[in-house]
């Protein structure tokens, strides 16, 4: 099967060079899958590649590792391909597995397709590569706890205490969870508090009480869809600051519009002309998701080109408004989702939290309104769905504190995520300097790119970062 180290690996040999690889990738997610399966694409000669994921299985980050049905693509299946130069190869895949019986190609391709069918078309197209690959591939099970720069590239410290070494390495670890900003959920039972990312967690929690979800994005959709096809049927709690819930997507034409203009201007003169933007689609006939949709290639030209301060204010106060007009649900999600406000069962709420603590058998959560009126829910479990941790210094994962620690790596713009060079993906250290041996893709990249999470970006990256990794190995061969 997919878990076992050795499955990838043809010839078989426990370990290629006895713990020397080529590259090293840090991560089994999305991001990391999809390097791997450019750099076995792209290779020439029996380079010795390892992904280091603790994870049973492949691909099965946060965002691909739902099993449920009710967990679809923010995407069309027809725009979800890995490979830039093939846009249909997911479509191609899932009419290849007979994924939707029936169906024919042009209505799959407009479908929101459930997210577990991405993990196992990039698991398939992984071992693909491998097949036809000079290339090897291993998967190690253990998570990576240490970096240290030698002459000859980098040893790695893994969980278990073995040691290895690779020439290169790329950092591809994926999102990780904010941790609910309320006081006293530590000390609370681990089964009351979940993460909304903890799939099974989650649906334990259906029931007839009243539960509370922190967070009103798209974990926050999962979240509810996921407790409604487990049967609860208390009362949904929403809360976040803004009270946004995410906007559907549309079907519809798209307005003739440039977003080249704005590239020179201002923070308030793009806000502005979308404005006029949005009202010219409609007065067309056509919804404002078109505009966003016009916008969607330029995400990172648009965010880079913003001057310092700009970016500060885009930071401040635009970007809940941006993001639920950017990270839109498909409509039957937000058909379902104003069908249980319209019930009375999901409410919305705009609050801060304050604390949240045990009462009997029940849990009391505080926080106050925007005009500072305090309130409070009884609640048989929280649920935390405020989204992807992109504060460098808030980042969980042993490896990337340590990598900062060591000035191996340095937060990114604002604070956010790691600071990599634009373009060449490379780590920046303390100093600024680039790291030649060390790469960097998706989300830690949020402060250089903004726009790093999704799959059109993770497989450019994949794939320029694949192309210097095979140049770099032919350069070091002896």
């Amino acid at each position: 099967g997919l878990s076992s180290p050795m499955a990838y690996n043809r010839h078989m040999t426990d370990s290629p060079r006895n713990g020397e690889l080529d590259l090293a990738i840090i991560g089994g997610g999305a991001a990391g899958v999809l390097v791997a399966i450019q750099v076995l694409r792209q290779a020439h000669a029996p380079l010795a590649l390892a992904i280091f994921e603790p994870a049973s299985q492949l691909a099965q980050g946060i965002a691909y590792a739902t099993p449920w049905p009710e967990h679809l693509l923010n995407v069309p299946a027809a725009k979800m391909s890995a490979f830039a130069e093939q846009p249909a190869d997911f479509l191609d895949y899932l009419m290849a597995v007979n994924a939707y019986p029936g169906e024919t190609r042009e209505v799959l391709g407009e479908r929101y397709v459930g997210r577990h069918h991405f993990a196992a078309y990039l698991q398939q197209r992984l071992q693909e590569a491998v097949a036809a690959s000079p290339a090897q591939l291993q998967v190690i099970a253990q998570p990576v706890r240490g970096l240290t720069p030698d002459d000859s590239g980098y040893r790695l410290q893994l969980g278990d205490g073995h040691t290895w070494h690779a020439a290169q390495g790329v950092l591809a670890t994926g999102n990780s969870m904010r941790p609910l900003p309320v006081a006293g959920a530590d000390g609370l039972p681990a089964d009351t508090v979940v993460e909304a990312w903890d799939y099974d967690g989650v649906r334990a929690l259906a029931g007839a009480h009243a539960l509370a979800i922190v967070g009103s994005g798209l974990s926050m959709a999962d979240t509810v869809l996921a407790l409604v096809a487990a049967g609860h049927t208390g009362p949904l709690h929403v809360i976040s600051r803004h009270g946004l819930l995410p906007l559907p997507h549309a079907h519809a034409g798209l307005p003739d519009f440039d977003p080249a203009p704005l590239l020179p201007m201002t923070l308030r003169q793009r806000l502005r002309t979308l404005r006029r933007q949005v009202r010219r689609a409609e007065a067309d006939g056509l919804p404002w998701q078109g505009v966003m949709d016009r916008l969607r290639p330029h995400g990172q030209a648009l965010w880079r080109s913003l001057d310092e301060a700009d970016q500060r204010r885009f930071l401040r106060h635009v970007v809940r408004y941006w993001d639920v007009h950017r990270h839109r649900i498909a409509e039957e999600v937000d058909a379902q989702l104003r069908a249980l406000q319209a019930s009375g069962q999901l409410r919305v709420h705009r609050a801060r939290l304050d604390r949240v603590w045990r009462e009997g058998d029940a849990l009391q959560l505080s926080g106050h309104d925007a005009a500072g009126h305090p309130q409070q829910w009884t609640i048989g479990g929280v649920i935390n769905a405020t989204g992807v941790e992109t504060r460098a210094t808030a980042l969980r994962n042993p490896l990337l504190q340590q990598l900062q620690a060591d000035g191996l790596a340095r937060p990114g713009p604002h604070g956010l995520g790691l600071d990599s060079t634009v373009p060449g993906d490379r780590v920046r250290s303390a100093g600024g300097q680039p790291q030649a041996r060390l790469g960097v893709l998706g989300s830690l990249r949020i402060g250089s790119l903004w726009e790093s999470l999704a799959v059109p970006e993770l497989r450019q990256q994949a794939q320029a970062l694949a192309t210097q990794v095979v140049a770099g190995a032919a350069t070091a061969m002896p």
